[in-house]
C-alpha cells in the first residue's frame, strides 16, 4: 500500500484483488446493465450511455456487505467468539447481521429507536441481537461500551480499512464489467463507498471523472471540501436516510478529497424523481440513497453530452409503504 496525507493507506489494485478472494464467495458480483428505455432516454444527457452498477442485488441488499465480509473474515478464533457490534439505522446493521449468519459470529447491533421498523424486523430475523436507544450519538456510545464491557469487535460503519476496500472491490469489478467510463457517479454517506470506489478507479482509469453525491440535507462532506478538513453537520434531514452521516471523519475524507473529483448535492424531490423514472423505466424498487446517482446525472446533464457514465445504485433497502409514498411523490403530474 502506498500512502495520502496524514498516512492514510491506500489500497493498490494488487491489494483490492486479494480482497476479492477474501471474500470467500460470500459476495456476489453484481451486475451492470445498460440502461435505456423510452423514459430515461429523453432525460439522459444526448449521446450518453449509462451504465448502472447494480449493488442492489449484493447480500442484503446494498455495497456494505462488502465491507463487513471482509472484517468478519479477518476476525481470529477468539475475536470471532467475542462476537461483533455496530452502529446503524439501517444497511450497515443488516450486512453486519446477514454476515453474522453466514460466518457463524454473533452481531450485536445498536440502532436509533426512530429505525425503520422494517429495518429493525430484518436484523432480528437474521438472529442479530438489536439495542435501541434514542439516537445516533447514543448508539455509538452504547456501542463503545458493548466493545469495552463484551469485548465485542466494533465494525465501523465507514471509517475503516476494510470497509473502504471492500468498496475498491465494487469499483474495480464495475470498470471489469463496462470498459472506459467517461464519469462516474457514486452516492456519498459518510464516505466509505466513495472513497473505495475511487481509489480503484483512479488506479484503472485516471481520466475517469469520479463524481460524489450527497443529500442537501446531509452535506458534510461536500462541507468538508470547502473547509479542507473533515466537518460535522449539527442536523441530517433528508429522505435518504442510508446516506445520513452527520460527520465527515479522516480516513475516508483524505481519500475522497484526493480521488474524487466533486460533490454534488441533491435535494428530496430530485431524489423521488430519480426514484420514480428507475422504477418505471428500469424496473428496479430502489431506496433513496439509490437514486442519488441518478438524480445527480440529471442534474449535470449539460456537462455530459456524448460520454459513457456509470452510475452506482448503492442499496434497496425500503419497506413497501414507504417506497409507495416516494414514487407517488416523483411521480411526473398528469
Amino acid at each position: 500500500m502506498s500512502s495520502v496525507a496524514n498516512d492514510v493507506p491506500i489500497p493498490g489494485l494488487e491489494t483490492i484483488q486479494r480482497a476479492r478472494v477474501e471474500f470467500g464467495g460470500q459476495v456476489r458480483e453484481t451486475p451492470a446493465w445498460q440502461w435505456s428505455g423510452h423514459r430515461i432516454d429523453t432525460k439522459k444527457p444526448a449521446g450518453a450511455s449509462l451504465w448502472l452498477k447494480l449493488e442492489l442485488f449484493q447480500h442484503a441488499g446494498s455495497f456494505k456487505t462488502r465491507g463487513v465480509v471482509l472484517a468478519m473474515r479477518r476476525l481470529d478464533d477468539a475475536a470471532r467468539q467475542r462476537g461483533v457490534t455496530a452502529v446503524s439505522a439501517g444497511n450497515h446493521a443488516f450486512a453486519v447481521a446477514w454476515a453474522g449468519r453466514a460466518l457463524s459470529v454473533h452481531a450485536k447491533v445498536v440502532m436509533p429507536s426512530n429505525a425503520n421498523p422494517a429495518r429493525v424486523a430484518a436484523c432480528r430475523e437474521l438472529g442479530a441481537e438489536v439495542v435501541l436507544v434514542a439516537d445516533i450519538a447514543a448508539a455509538f456510545a452504547t456501542a463503545e461500551r458493548i466493545e469495552r464491557d463484551e469485548g465485542r469487535t466494533f465494525l465501523h460503519p465507514f471509517e475503516s480499512d476494510a470497509m473502504v476496500l471492500g468498496a475498491a472491490t465494487l469499483g474495480l469489478e464495475f470498470l471489469r464489467q463496462t470498459g472506459q467510463l467517461d464519469a462516474l457517479f457514486v452516492p456519498i454517506g459518510g464516505g466509505g463507498l466513495a472513497a473505495g470506489v475511487a481509489v480503484a478507479v483512479k488506479q484503472l482509469q485516471p481520466r475517469c471523472r469520479v463524481i460524489g453525491v450527497e443529500p442537501r440535507g446531509a452535506d458534510s462532506m461536500h462541507r468538508s471540501f470547502t473547509a479542507g478538513s473533515p466537518q460535522r453537520i449539527d442536523r441530517v434531514q433528508t429522505i435518504a436516510d442510508s446516506l445520513g452521516a452527520p460527520t465527515a471523519m479522516p480516513r475516508t475524507f483524505a481519500l475522497c478529497r484526493r480521488f474524487v473529483d466533486e460533490v454534488v448535492l441533491v435535494d428530496d424531490d430530485e431524489l423521488c424523481r430519480a426514484l420514480w423514472l428507475l422504477f418505471a423505466d428500469g424496473k428496479l424498487a430502489v431506496e433513496p440513497a439509490g437514486a442519488a446517482s441518478t438524480a445527480a446525472m440529471l442534474q449535470k446533464h449539460d456537462e455530459l453530452a456524448g460520454k459513457r457514465i456509470g452510475l452506482v445504485v448503492c442499496g434497496a433497502n425500503v419497506d413497501a409503504d414507504t417506497f409507495a409514498a416516494l414514487l407517488r411523490r416523483g411521480a411526473p403530474a398528469p
